[in-house]
């Protein structure tokens, strides 16, 4: 049986731009548009011509592009009431674009019609019907934005007539959006079955996310009937949320079954894609988010993970290498012995006997108690299970370590402070002694540490620090709490992630850092020192 087909219309580079902290030059624009192109989205919408010197110069510079499998999209609004499409500016500017296709948005709110435009009900349908038919003369496929649909149809029939106006003008397609976002799953249903009833399938949904329901939404949309979804790629666009291309290609893939890329082993490159449009959006991936998220298929429960072990379709509804992610246990208090042997076993640490991994489940289950947290600290649960196991390699004892700052007050100025570190360790009967500066007690820590250990093990310095997350955790102690530290590192086999409790952020802070240092030196192969330096 034939697959619906499906277009995905994307909408990242305006939609999605808009949101706050985002800003994208062209050159990140025209790399988006190579990468969207590539993974098959039907419609990529470029930006609104003639609005700003950035969205003019990337379509002065699109049409050089070769696109395999999208159609690049303008973005515009119809002419103002009582004027001529011909002599409107943004309107000439969308019949000049390299764009071979048009998307208008037009009002289909009467109340918008009213209090936004100014203008009479019929003075609205003849602005869409000029600016439409002008478009299409022009040699352009047009599609219309029917603005806060939803909203408008449970007002009057206004919204219908609209959508009639604008495909008797030559329009492509008529895309209802839920632009407040408000509207519920069922008023979509009921409001794109009646789009599809008075005029077959040439219909689309853009659903906003500020009640929560967008994905639900366009999901809804697809079974009333439309053809045609518009979304955000980078998953977080304006008030898009939820409804972003990952989760809605994948949903309408893999849920309902239909077609939506012309290659369906595209979909193996989901999360990678995701990462890569995090990259260029310098908007930080989200661990939760559906099918793409680093935290979407992770498990922690003990009852979970005895289930996966025998077979992994019990606890996940799909698997993850479908979308190009994979499955990650997560070790915590709430851990059981078959949790705990999955996790070794991803980590490489296998054939371990019944009695270390029920020592190793109880030592966690401890430790946890105790303020330690391993479901974000794979590092320091592998040294964890080598020293249970005597696995762990001997790279040095730290003799003394110590960590100063000294500040003084200047009068009406701000405080003046230093930091100072000291580290003393041995290795191979070599005693190496450090003292070095840095911004803030950490950093000197860091600083002395890494010199003393560089004249016994040079591999560290291709270590370094990216993350560091301080917790208190029992905040009614005040500045006598105990605190937890995540300290996240890299090096050439990837990053790591370690973590280390005391009673102080020094105290704390250093055993992430001790931690992460053994677990870099494991991770480049480096032998333990065996015989004394040559001094």
């Amino acid at each position: 049986m034939e697959r619906t087909n499906i277009a995905i219309y994307d909408t990242t580079l305006r939609d999605g731009a808009q949101q706050e902290g985002m800003s994208l030059t062209v050159p990140d624009k025209l790399r988006l548009t190579s990468l969207l192109d590539d993974f098959g989205v039907t419609y990529i919408e470029g930006g609104w011509p003639g609005a700003g010197p950035k969205d003019s110069e990337f379509f002065a510079q699109a049409g050089s592009l070769k696109l395999k499998n999208a159609k690049l999209v303008a973005f515009g609004s119809t002419v103002k009431p009582e004027g001529v499409p011909s002599q409107d500016s943004q309107v000439l500017a969308l019949a000049n674009t390299c764009a071979p296709f048009v998307t208008l948005v037009a009002k289909a709110d009467a109340l918008h019609v009213a209090k936004a435009l100014r203008c009479t009900e019929e003075q609205n349908l003849q602005m869409v019907a000029d600016t439409v038919s002008y478009l299409v003369s022009c040699g352009k496929t047009v599609m219309v934005d029917l603005e806060h649909f939803f909203d408008g149809l449970a007002r009057s029939e206004h919204a219908l007539r609209v959508a009639d106006t604008a495909l008797q003008a030559g329009a492509h397609t008529v895309i209802a959006c839920d632009t407040n976002g408000g509207t519920l799953p069922d008023g979509v249903y009921a409001g794109i079955a009646r789009l599809v009833r008075s005029f077959g399938t040439c219909v689309g949904i853009h659903a906003h996310n500020d009640s929560g329901c967008a994905n639900a939404n366009a999901i809804l949309a697809v079974q009333a009937g439309a053809r045609q979804v518009q979304v955000t790629a980078n998953g977080y666009g304006e008030r898009t949320g939820n409804s972003n291309l990952f989760t809605t290609v994948a949903n309408l893939e893999l849920k309902l079954g239909l077609k939506v890329l012309p290659d369906p082993q595209k979909l193996s490159e989901l999360t990678h894609l995701s990462h890569q449009i995090s990259e260029i959006t310098n908007i930080s991936p989200f661990a939760r988010d559906p099918y793409v998220g680093s935290s979407a298929f992770a498990h922690k429960g003990g009852l979970h993970a005895s289930a996966i072990k025998r077979d992994s379709a019990l606890y996940q509804h799909i698997s993850p290498s479908e979308v190009g992610n994979c499955r990650r246990m997560l070790v915590s208090e709430m851990s059981g012995r078959a949790l705990v042997e999955m996790k070794a076993a991803e980590l490489g640490l296998t054939a371990l006997s019944p009695s270390l991994l029920a020592e190793i489940t109880t030592t966690v289950k401890k430790r946890e108690a105790a303020g330690y947290s391993y479901d974000g600290a794979d590092a320091s649960f592998e040294l964890l299970t080598r020293q249970i196991n005597q696995m762990l390699p001997s790279y040095f004892k730290v003799e003394t370590w110590r960590s100063l700052v000294k500040g003084r007050t200047v009068s009406a100025e701000p405080t003046d402070s230093s930091a100072e570190a000291t580290v003393e360790l041995v290795a191979a009967g070599k005693r190496v002694c450090r003292t070095r500066a840095g911004n803030g007690p950490v950093n000197a820590l860091d600083h002395a540490f890494v010199s003393a250990l560089s004249k016994l093990y040079p591999a560290v310095k291709k270590f370094r620090l990216i993350d560091f997350k301080v917790r208190i955790l029992d905040e009614d102690h005040g500045s006598d709490s105990t605190v937890r530290v995540l300290l996240e590192a890299a090096g050439p086999t990837g990053t790591w992630t370690t973590v280390g409790v005391g009673t102080n952020m020094i105290e704390a802070s250093w055993e992430a850092l001790t931690d992460s240092y053994i677990f870099g030196l494991i991770k480049e192969g480096v032998t333990p020192l065996e015989e004394p330096l040559a001094s």
